[in-house]
């Protein structure tokens, strides 16, 4: 460790991916003060992530970006799942209309101009720095706080500064996992594949949805990202390297069935590379004030498209506990529950991934046979089309801040819809950063005021609304809505809800300027 006085900050996030970004920011609505550590100097230039779902957008939109994230993505259509010889065998469309989080279910996008706009958002808040240049070499607990030690890769000095807490969120080969002494748990899966990216200007007049090719010796996907951008993912053979498809002519015989009415001179071959598709989850994504986020503390195969929106789960979760614990509103206990309702939220959709990917390429030629004759008749199950398509992920589990009932049609650890509750604004804006009751009864004066005094806030649903039907599905009256839009509790007796409704006093946010440099 260097000597020198260390800086002090009260959170220290390592890594600007789109997790460390999307909670510094979330936190800086809070009024915590954050320093972001990336290596890197800039966004990382080449895509990985291409998908993110209506849930993901609406955190982003919570971040103040919902138009723009408009403007850089495209909604699919949905699923269609074809055979070795590229017929259709199944069908799911989506509709591409606003969903009950208040926008489309699926949305293709480039992750460099993702992340380029989540940081340009970032600047808007005084709390918040990020530091580039600076790859992390320590981190030890120093007292009642945490050292984290980084060099400056300009000029080769080294720095420290004291943290309240470290967010790790730096990838798969985390050195904060590695610091708090975490093992990854492998789930039994890996596979090698090629990701192809491709941009032209050229229409290749194809479904605009993701295609997946179902077969158990060259799986693919093919999927539309931007007006000029494409990607395709192979399953490479043993044997095979990306190396081997580094021009555009080794690649074409791959992408052919898609791009045959398109001149080879209108076709730019972005990137060309290999990937390891794994299951695994971090043993444990907690060390008293460390924590783990996003490919730190879970890797999930892209058979559902689920890697990037887990990232921002775990941010949206952790954000307003810490802020909570910063402000001294919330015990130090409700920091128990992030890896209690993450952990088993992540497993569940890994296992998902696992699933769905094992059911399209599995099986060999046997496999290949069933699915030619089971996949075409799934339509003809009630119900299926929407199950496949919908977007909503697994509920919480039971926690201290999931408090479920035996009562059928329970809401607790499911997410409150964001319907339009206004002309041109929905119920998340209304809600604002803190918890909120949401009713169909107006509560009466004393319970009024325990609720303001609590520093929630109180929407009343119109009879007859989105939000009334929704509450009269699950079989209450009112619920008890989290930071984070997750349902603590649901009911029939308001007062009783009062009664547990956490003291939750959050700040507006200073906007101006914000500080970000390329090092330090």
């Amino acid at each position: 460790m260097t000597a020198a006085v260390p800086d002090r900050s009260t959170v220290v996030i390592v890594g600007a991916g789109p997790t460390g970004v999307t909670v510094a920011t979330l936190l800086a609505q809070y009024g915590v003060d954050t320093l972001i550590l990336d290596r890197w100097a800039q966004v990382y230039p080449q895509p990985r992530a291409v998908h993110m779902d209506d849930e993901i957008v609406r955190t982003f939109a919570r971040l103040g970006v919902a138009d723009q994230i408009a403007a850089i993505s495209r909604p699919a259509l949905g699923l269609r799942l074809l055979d070795d010889s590229m017929n259709v065998l199944a069908e799911f469309t989506r509709d591409t209309g606003l969903s009950r989080n208040g926008f489309p279910q699926a949305n293709m996008f480039d992750q460099p101009e993702l992340e380029a706009l989540l940081r340009s958002n970032l600047e808007r808040y005084q709390s918040a720095e990020l530091r580039g240049d600076a790859e992390v070499i320590d981190i030890e607990n120093v007292a009642d706080r945490v050292r984290v030690a980084y060099t400056d890769r300009v000029t080769g000095t080294e720095h420290a500064v004291d943290a309240e807490y470290v967010l790790g969120c730096d990838g798969a080969n985390s050195l904060v996992r590695t610091r708090i002494g975490s093992c990854m748990d492998d789930l039994g899966f890996e596979q090698r594949w090629l990701v192809i990216d491709v941009a032209t200007s050229t229409d290749l007049h194809q479904w605009e949805g993701v295609h997946q090719v179902c077969d158990p010796v060259r799986a693919g996907t093919y999927m539309r990202i931007g007006a000029t951008r494409y990607r395709w993912e192979f399953r490479l053979l043993d044997g095979e390297t990306s190396a081997e498809f580094n021009t555009l002519d080794k690649v074409r015989p791959l992408i052919e069935p898609w791009v045959r009415n398109a001149a080879a001179v209108d076709l730019h071959l972005v990137r060309v590379t290999e990937y390891t598709f794994g299951a695994q989850l971090a043993e444990s994504w907690r060390r008293g004030r460390v924590f783990l986020l996003g490919d730190a503390a879970h890797l999930t195969p892209p058979f559902i498209g689920q890697g990037l929106g887990a990232g921002v789960r775990d941010a949206m979760n952790l954000a307003w506990k810490l802020a909570g614990v910063l402000r001294g509103t919330l015990g130090q206990d409700v920091l128990d529950t992030y890896e209690q309702e993450r952990k088993p939220h992540a497993r569940q959709l890994i296992r998902l991934a696992l699933g769905v990917g094992h059911a399209m390429t599995a099986g060999g030629d046997l496999g290949n046979i069933i699915r030619r004759v089971v996949l075409p008749q799934l339509h003809r199950l009630p119900g299926l089309n929407a199950r496949v398509i919908d977007s909503r992920t697994p509920r919480l589990r039971r926690s201290r801040l999931v408090l479920k009932s035996r009562a059928p049609g329970n809401l607790a650890g499911t997410l409150c819809p964001n319907p339009e509750v206004a002309e041109g604004h929905r119920l998340d804006a209304k809600l604002g950063a803190g918890f909120a009751i949401v009713t169909t009864i107006a509560p009466g004066p004393e319970q009024q005021t325990l609720i303001a005094q609590r520093g929630a806030t109180l929407h009343v649903a119109a009879p007859g609304s989105e939000l009334a039907r929704w509450l009269h599905r699950g079989r209450a009256t009112a619920v008890i809505v989290r930071p984070d839009r997750t349902v603590m509790k649901a009911g029939r007796d308001i007062g009783a809800l009062c009664t547990v409704l956490p003291t939750f006093h959050c700040v507006a946010p200073t906007q101006p300027t914000g500080r970000m440099r390329p090092g330090r």
